[in-house]
């Protein structure tokens, strides 16, 4: 037995002097994967937006190839291009009344920064007459707050002037992904289906059939968040945005758009979606601050009770607690897309294990049984 414990040592030994030595490899002909990294780092956004918009309009597809009436039937490429048609009617109609409106509110809003320093101002000083507040100085906070938001308006203002360049660079990797968003999404609907199949072909009987299951399964995991996630953000933007309206909130439509793009981040997202809002209600009037608190409270019960279980469910089964370390941890290795990503990366990897522990408990039933 000693001799046994002795040979695991040394086997577990040797497994972390390669891994450590595969590491110190790897630093010193780093140049070689930097290639790798560019090409990840090109395809990724083309390759992300891609299939969040399959697993979007995969459904609606797979519900047109369904339709029979008579002798009349889609095949699988006569959906993809009705459902093509469909979205690019719908993008065209929702920019031609969104992006002018956005454009508008953005622009009013930068040239309005330097204005909400003057009437933030005056709202603290009528603050500062309350008799409770009357022997605390507020000057010097009201200086630092005039002088901040005057420095970040002028590098605001300084950046967009000088930075013709990155505008450029942006225009073109937005081009780019443009075009080659919609040849990539047409491709994985149309042969989309074959993928598990041919998957199957090329391994055995028995792990094939177990390659596909666990493949079916992460697919399902994947579609039931990011189909959830779109709708849950749309629901939070859209009647955000309402609500701003109904209180007299200024740039309601930029603000609510904001609030359902940070929805996408779990717990923290909320929080993060509301500071814009609560800061141009500041600049306002105290009584809008509190109604702004109100529309988002009302929003964020009405999707957590409501539209949150009944469109994802519990289908995650992932803890508050693990998810909230989860986005600690993944706020601080890769930032907003991080936090973004790190849950259904998550959600993936606990159905794997999951699924390969519940076939090795399986194994080892049968092996005891014989």
């Amino acid at each position: 037995m000693k001799w046994l414990a002795n040979s695991r040592l040394m086997f577990w030994s040797l497994e972390l002097l390669i891994v450590a030595a595969l590491i110190w490899v790897c630093t010193q002909i780093s140049f070689l994967f930097s290639p790798i990294g560019i090409f990840l780092s090109t395809i990724f956004v083309p390759l992300l937006l891609s299939g969040v918009l399959f697993y979007l309009l995969n459904p609606l597809v797979r519900a047109l190839e369904k339709i029979r009436w008579r002798r009349f039937h889609l095949n699988r490429t006569g959906a993809v291009s009705v459902v093509f048609l469909l979205l690019v009617a719908v993008l065209v109609a929702g920019g031609m009344w969104l992006i002018p409106r956005l454009a508008t509110q953005i622009t009013t809003l930068v040239g309005s920064i330097p204005d909400f320093a003057k009437s933030s101002e005056v709202v603290l000083r009528k603050w500062t007459q309350q008799p409770w507040l009357k022997n605390i100085d507020f000057s010097k906070y009201l200086t630092q707050l005039q002088s901040a938001l005057s420095k970040y308006a002028q590098s605001l203002m300084s950046g967009v002037t000088s930075g013709i360049g990155q505008v450029i660079g942006t225009v073109t990797t937005v081009t780019v992904t443009a075009v080659t968003v919609p040849v990539m999404l047409f491709y994985m609907l149309k042969d989309g289906e074959k993928f598990l199949p041919t998957i199957q072909k090329w391994l055995p009987a028995k792990h094939g059939e177990q390659t596909t299951e666990l493949l079916s399964r992460m697919n399902t995991t994947i579609a039931k968040y990011v189909g959830g996630q779109i709708i849950e953000c749309l629901f939070v933007g859209v009647f955000t945005a309402i609500g701003y309206v109904l209180v007299g909130e200024k740039y309601a439509l930029l603000l609510g758009l904001f609030a359902g793009i940070c929805n996408l981040i779990p717990y923290v997202g909320p929080y993060i979606g509301i500071l814009p809002a609560l800061i141009v209600a500041f600049a306002t009037s105290t009584n809008l601050i509190i109604y702004v608190i109100i529309v988002v409270v009302v929003v964020q019960q009405i999707d957590g009770n409501f539209v949150y279980p009944n469109i994802i469910g519990k289908s995650l089964q992932i803890h508050p607690l693990t998810i909230i370390i989860i986005l600690l941890a993944a706020g601080n290795i890769a930032g907003l897309f991080g936090m973004i990503l790190a849950i259904p990366f998550y959600a993936v990897v606990k159905t794997v294990v999951t699924y390969v522990y519940s076939i090795w408990q399986l194994e080892h039933a049968e092996q005891k049984s014989l």
